[in-house]
């Protein structure tokens, strides 16, 4: 089993268009510390021919053109992107749906409610229902999305519910979003003989998500931001990262934390905000992360399973 890290940055990406922050300020500069990230999405592959993209961020487009594996091969119009899954419907995760347009038959998996989210917005019928299949999953039952030539191995997903809140645009105003579960999942994808998880937001760690995620090969989690309030101390935002459905890197109740007890193989922060100092090769806050045994994602950066 094949994955791509498409993108690695929270929604803005790094550096965000219109942040003049000393991190996004390193990154336009081309420090090689302070690697440009576009926004948070990966590919997974059997056989490294058919491809499933998980959540379509709106960097979509140049996300396709900087990975050749996701390029045309055939005829005069073609794709090897069968699928895509989605986490949710924040804009950065379906907001790429409208780079893929132009005729082309794939299929788009998620809950019940994270269609009836496009299901609502006239723009994604752009997407055409005579060649895109809209294909709501039920949790916690995984599914077939592709197969090896050979037919003797599966691609399989399996969709289960985080904590997390409804997307900022769905939000009512002046009321402070709860966290719920159902409005944001996780998505489980299996080969038969490995496992890795993409988890690209989360609000808490829970009992049976911790207990779901112990032996698992490979996790891609939220790293959105190191501590709760760091955008408010930058003076970047007056939200906190629970405000926001985010956990923290750093801190008794941070990802570090909850995840020094579960037996993982590989551990990967993706979805990380420009305001995270671990988006710097030469921060403390990157030598603590590696130190705990996580690596942080990059766009480009490859994983075989």
């Amino acid at each position: 089993m094949f994955a791509v890290v498409l993108g690695a940055a929270a929604g803005g990406g790094f550096p965000q268009w219109n942040s003049y922050a000393p991190a996004c300020r390193r990154a336009r500069s081309g420090d090689q510390a302070a690697r440009p990230r576009t926004q948070a999405s990966i590919a997974v592959s059997l056989d490294g021919q058919s491809w499933v993209l998980l959540n379509a961020s709106p960097d979509l487009r140049q996300q396709i053109e900087a990975n050749p594996c996701l390029h045309p091969r055939e005829g005069l119009r073609s794709s090897p992107i069968v699928a895509v899954a989605l986490t949710g419907g924040d804009v950065d995760a379906i907001a790429g749906l409208l780079t893929l347009r132009e005729r082309q038959p794939f299929a788009i998996y998620g809950t019940g409610r994270i269609h009836d989210v496009l299901d609502a917005n006239p723009i994604f019928e752009v997407l055409a229902r005579d060649l895109v299949v809209r294909q709501p999953v039920p949790l916690d039952e995984p599914i077939t999305v592709a197969e090896a030539a050979d037919g003797n191995r599966r691609l399989t997903l399996e969709f289960f519910s985080v904590p997390g809140k409804v997307p900022l645009y769905l939000e009512l105003p002046g009321a402070a979003p709860p966290i719920v579960e159902g409005e944001t999942v996780g998505i489980a994808v299996g080969d038969g003989r490995r496992r890795l998880y993409f988890i690209p937001g989360c609000a808490a760690m829970t009992e049976a998500l911790a207990r779901r995620l112990s032996g698992a090969d490979l996790v891609f989690f939220d790293g959105t931001l190191w501590t709760d309030g760091e955008m408010i101390r930058a003076g970047l935002g007056a939200k906190t990262g629970a405000r926001m459905g985010h956990m923290s890197v750093e801190g008794p109740q941070g990802t570090i934390a909850a995840f020094r007890s579960l037996d993982v193989g590989r551990k990967i922060l993706i979805h990380i905000n420009n305001s995270n100092p671990v988006l710097l090769d030469d921060s403390p806050e990157r030598a603590i992360v590696a130190a705990a045994g996580w690596d942080v994602a990059y766009d480009g950066m490859e994983v075989t399973l």
